[in-house]
């Protein structure tokens, strides 16, 4: 008690901070001690011997870990975070196993994903499912009210025309690919809309890279805790300043899936899907093959479903449309990437594109030329088999 008394005198401002862990059931009463790196086994043990009125639960005594665990009432806490030794604490928690969901009668995209083999009926995802993540969609626009997006969907800006709408359905089914509740890969993903292109489909190169420079630009005012992706479900011939602006916005932290193209030729001479930083994706059909109007070549990361794709469309709550294209392809992978840093934590860009080629489905497609990987996207699922 004496140790206690002493330790009470040291000034309040030395105090150790008390953390939060975010995303968990607090314990009331139970925190975990770190101390100061450099702590002998020696300091802990005689620390801990001194705080005669507490019980410790555990003590940490390996590496440059060291400290120990204790339930403390409102007087203990403070008479530990002003100790000396104490880097910080950390209220303790609940923890619990990951979950998988599994969702039956899913469109044939999201099973296949979740699968190593062909023909399943399922969808298989962690219950994190993209949750602290932010996907900017930059297409036609998002139907934001459509009931897959359950409030999730926002729309943030215009650089097409005067419509703040999705009057094409092109970005809709994009953003349901992403996130729909039904139709998504990341079903708790935040989605925002920039609208680049008009109901026609089509913008110019300069509304483009307005939509693209605003998002490396808005991705700093956003509460995104697990990280950024963006799906650019679009593209033309080769340009350098659209390339630039892809890779501004990966220098931003964002990771962005594009298409490929649908002219069945070498992605070299298309834009964005040429910029090397980005994340290009071309298509595959039900078969394991690859889509018959699928660009390809070295430039080409990853393969998604991209043939009959089923997702959410304009004109109703509720209304679907069931279409294809690399367009299709690629939001599987924007949400993949959405889907793996909830369930991950935080990765760079380029560490993101590499996790998902490195984890991928190898071998399985068919029809692929000899300059292009046959890497299907997977999203880890621990259920499917070889």
């Amino acid at each position: 008690m004496h140790f206690l008394a002493l330790a009470s005198l040291v000034p309040l401002a030395l105090a150790a901070p008390v953390l939060q862990p975010r995303g968990f059931q607090v314990i009331p009463g139970s925190y975990i001690v770190k101390f100061k790196e450099g702590a002998s086994d020696g300091l802990l043990h005689t620390t801990i011997d001194g705080l005669k009125a507490i019980k410790t639960s555990h003590v940490y005594r390996s590496g440059k870990f060291k400290g120990f665990s204790a339930k403390l009432d409102a007087k203990a806490l403070a008479i530990v975070k002003n100790l000396p030794e104490v880097e910080y604490i950390e209220q303790d928690a609940i923890v619990t196993i990951n979950e998988y969901v599994t969702q039956a009668g899913v469109p044939w995209g999201l099973s296949r994903i979740s699968s190593r083999t062909n023909g399943a009926t399922s969808y298989v995802y962690d219950e994190s499912a993209g949750e602290g993540t932010c996907s900017y969609v930059i297409d036609t626009g998002i139907y934001v009210n459509h009931t897959q997006f359950q409030g999730r969907a926002t729309w943030l800006a215009n650089f097409a025309d005067s419509q703040a709408s999705d009057g094409n359905g092109h970005g809709t089914h994009v953003a349901g690919t992403i996130g729909g509740v039904d139709y998504g890969v990341a079903k708790k993903t935040q989605l925002y809309a920039v609208k680049v292109l008009n109901a026609g489909g089509s913008g110019t190169l300069s509304g483009v890279i307005a939509g693209m420079d605003f998002v490396s630009a808005d991705v700093k005012t956003r509460s995104c805790p697990n990280g950024t992706v963006a799906n650019m479900s679009l593209g033309g011939g080769r340009s350098t300043a659209i390339n630039q602006a892809a890779a501004n916005m990966v220098k931003a932290g964002v990771f962005l899936a594009v298409a490929a193209g649908n002219s069945a030729d070498d992605t070299y001479y298309y834009s964005p899907a040429s910029e090397p930083t980005v994340c290009t994706v071309g298509a595959s059909d039900i078969n394991d093959a690859i889509a018959w109007f699928s660009n390809y070549g070295d430039i080409v990361d990853i393969f998604a479903p991209g043939v009959d794709v089923l997702s959410s469309w304009i004109g109703g709550v509720n209304n679907t449309n069931t279409i294809s294209g690399t367009s299709m392809a690629t939001p599987h992978v924007a949400g993949l990437g959405a889907y793996l840093l909830a369930l991950l934590g935080p990765k760079s860009p380029e560490e993101l594109c590499s996790y998902i080629k490195d984890t991928a489905t190898v071998g399985k497609l068919t029809g692929i030329p000899d300059d292009t990987v046959n890497l299907l996207a997977f999203n880890g699922n621990p259920s499917a088999s070889a």
